[in-house]
């Protein structure tokens, strides 16, 4: 019997680059599953490939073997626009934010990209700032007055704005203390656990390989 609760397949996966006169491998023969309530680490010494599995995963970067299925739809086949506006969310450790916004402006600009239709989106903009644990005072706060953890929580409440089943996270808690990645690492766990969502997050850090429910370790393919 199916698993209904896989939202991600990892098949066989390879990247291929021309580096000089040769061929290389960023990733080589990948297999990995991904369900719904989960989180996710992807860990590996540097050069394994962490982040070309993002990229592949969020459909930025083409499979050179193998495959990655979503829903169980080959990413070959789907719309990839479609796919990064609606069904997936993406959280970067440099945050991605547009310094000469708000708070609220950064996640709404996030709404109109997906098309989402919202009647009041400033108010969707506070009910995702609250989920993550931002004061109401902050919605009309430029992002550069707000501290790294705060801009994350931004991040991830831009990532949430069209209400994605997929969270890529990429090195999201690399520039925190360990108290902030923590408090990031709880709304990780309360989007799997408590909304059915799917989180992976790249990662060096040993504290989030030990708070979430499933690591997967990356080869060195060199």
């Amino acid at each position: 019997m199916a698993n209904n609760k896989i939202i991600l397949e990892v098949k066989n996966a390879s990247y291929r680059y021309s580096d000089a006169d040769e061929d290389d491998y960023a990733l080589k023969n990948i297999n990995f599953t991904f369900e719904k309530g989960k989180v996710y680490a992807i860990k590996g010494r540097s050069g394994s490939g962490k982040t070309t599995l993002l990229s592949l995963i969020s459909g930025l970067e083409k499979c050179s073997e193998g495959d990655i299925l979503f829903e169980g739809k080959s990413l070959k086949e789907m719309n990839l626009d479609k796919y990064r506006n609606s069904d997936i969310g993406i959280v970067f450790q440099s945050y991605n934010l547009l310094p000469f916004m708000t708070a609220s402006e950064n996640i709404i600009l996030s709404m109109d990209v997906s098309g989402l239709k919202v009647k009041d989106k400033k108010a969707k903009a506070l009910e995702l700032m609250k989920k993550v644990g931002l004061k109401k005072s902050y919605i009309d706060r430029k992002v550069l007055r707000l501290s790294g953890g705060e801009q994350q929580r931004v991040a991830i409440a831009r990532s949430l704005s069209y209400n994605p089943t997929l969270i890529l996270a990429d090195e999201p808690t690399g520039n925190l203390d360990k108290q902030t990645e923590n408090e990031i690492l709880a709304i990780f766990k309360s989007l799997a656990h408590d909304e059915d969502k799917c989180v992976i997050i790249v990662t060096h850090s040993a504290n989030v390989c030990n708070a979430v429910d499933k690591v997967y370790d990356l080869p060195k393919n060199k």
